[in-house]
């Protein structure tokens, strides 16, 4: 179909959501608005004449079918004016609010309000939050949070007896549940219509909910985006559990960090590389310190267990991580110790490192056949110590070359540790888990910690532990206990 006013008007009629007149001549100017800002604004990814007429236009109009529009309206994550411009078109009685945080979208809102000559609608460029106290009768949204999170946020607007209208997929059920359960004293389910779009196979579903007169109880207030997943197909799902692995990491920047205590020490202390907030379903919102924007993924309670791997029941974060530059040996080396780590299994790397911030070693160089350091497991048992120790990938610790400064590692065949002379730049090797330093590797000068013969052998990264507070030790430690 050429797209024209002829053929946007003969498909709205055939859709049985027809505009006349000015209406549909505003709606012909604001689709070739719209077309024209979308390649530098992305205000929608569907290019197709007929596929924007059917999932935008009539999308909006179709909710006229169901309900009589309130006024003052809020269009609650407006994006490019939808469903807000279509419906004031159809209804140009109704007092119409664009509500829309991202700056460029809002002065678009501007422009199309100023080009089609509309009165009785304004641009709100901000987020309907709690905070948002403009009494309204109505909001309505076509948004991805959910509905228990967006009665929280219009908690503040909506006045008693006022209607918030959703705009929402089919599959809704676990979201009219848990508003019921969460916010039932406070708002009321008065409509759920499920609609198919006319001369399509897309399924759609208005839910309306009713303000009471009693307080709203939020919980704190979250402002970034929320996406709901329910599927293990999903996009986003699958980037998650690639994090589960050292190439998913690698090839994300990013790292899944998972447990209580770590996670209230990444909220406090870096905070700035915090990406999204990851909860089953019903979990706890994001805390008020989480940086603004922060996504809050809310995964179906199988989806969460599979990238809870450690079962801790509690809230994951997505991170981004910092750069882990090359080690060369021929730069300079930094005054101290330069620890170099062989370790496959992710939580002996996450408690070197822990010892190594602990004990204030100059740099770790993990070798190739270390686990990654930003692995769930390797956060879990090393906390943020690998955000706080200065990270080089290396070579092999067969391919470790002579290094320009002193050599020390570990074994069970050295010199006792605690006679051992330490310089004042110096690499600590440890060998790995079980086999040690493999045969023929010869690095420097060896040190053995003497342990009962009862006992084959240490922990590789208690070992290193304990070598590195013999080196503290002998430097007169760090000034605490």
């Amino acid at each position: 179909m050429v797209p024209s006013r002829r053929a946007l008007g003969a498909m709205l009629e055939a859709c049985g959501t027809p505009l006349e007149g000015r209406a549909l001549d505003r709606l012909w100017a604001y689709h070739g608005l719209l077309r024209a800002a979308n390649a530098e604004l992305n205000l929608t990814r569907i290019h197709n004449f007929e596929a924007m007429v059917l999932k935008h236009y009539v999308d909006s109009l179709m909710v006229l079918r169901y309900v009589d529009l309130p006024s003052p309206l809020v269009d609650m994550g407006s994006g490019p004016g939808l469903p807000g411009i279509p419906l004031k078109l159809a209804r140009p009685e109704v007092e119409m609010i664009l509500a829309e945080p991202r700056g460029a979208r809002a002065e678009f809102l501007r422009r199309v309000i100023a080009e089609l000559g509309l009165t009785g609608i304004e641009v709100h460029a901000g987020k309907v939050t709690p905070r948002y106290t403009r009494p309204v009768q109505g909001v309505i949204t076509r948004a991805v949070g959910t509905i228990a999170t967006t009665l929280g946020q219009v908690s503040g607007c909506l006045v008693p007896g006022g209607r918030m209208i959703f705009m929402k997929g089919p599959e809704c059920d676990a979201e009219i549940e848990e508003a019921r359960a969460v916010l039932g004293s406070s708002y009321r389910l008065v409509a759920d219509t499920p609609y198919t779009l006319p001369k399509s196979p897309h399924r759609r579903r208005l839910v309306v909910y009713e303000r009471l007169a009693a307080e709203v109880p939020i919980g704190p207030i979250h402002e970034g985006p929320v996406r709901e997943i329910v599927s293990a197909a999903n996009p986003t799902f699958r980037d998650l559990a690639e994090l589960l692995s050292g190439r998913g990491i690698r090839r994300q920047g990013q790292g899944l960090v998972a447990g209580r205590k770590v996670v209230e020490e990444v909220l406090e202390r870096f905070g700035d590389r915090i990406v999204a907030w990851v909860t089953e379903g019903r979990g706890p919102a994001p805390p008020a310190g989480v940086p603004e924007g922060t996504a809050w993924l809310r995964l179906a309670p199988e989806l969460f267990r599979q990238l809870d791997v450690s079962g801790t029941h509690a809230p994951l974060l997505v991170v981004r991580l910092p750069e882990i530059a090359t080690f060369s040996a021929e730069a300079p080396w930094p005054e101290g110790c330069t620890l170099f780590v062989p370790f496959q299994d992710p939580e002996n790397v996450g408690a070197v490192l822990r010892s190594a911030a602990a004990f204030g070693v100059a740099r770790v160089v993990l070798l190739k056949s270390a686990a990654h350091p930003f692995h769930p497991k390797a956060l879990r048992a090393g906390g943020t110590a690998a955000f706080q120790v200065r990270l080089e990938a290396g070579p092999a610790l067969d391919e470790l070359e002579a290094c320009p400064v002193p050599m020390l590692a570990l074994a069970p065949d050295g010199e006792p540790i605690e006679t051992a002379r330490w310089p004042e730049r110096f690499g600590l090797v440890a060998g790995l888990e079980g086999p040690g330093l493999p045969e023929g590797v010869e690095i420097g000068r060896r040190l053995r910690i003497a342990i009962s013969r009862e006992v084959e052998s240490l922990n590789a990264a208690t070992a290193v532990a304990i070598a590195l507070y013999a080196w503290r030790s002998s430097q007169g430690g760090l000034g605490r206990g």
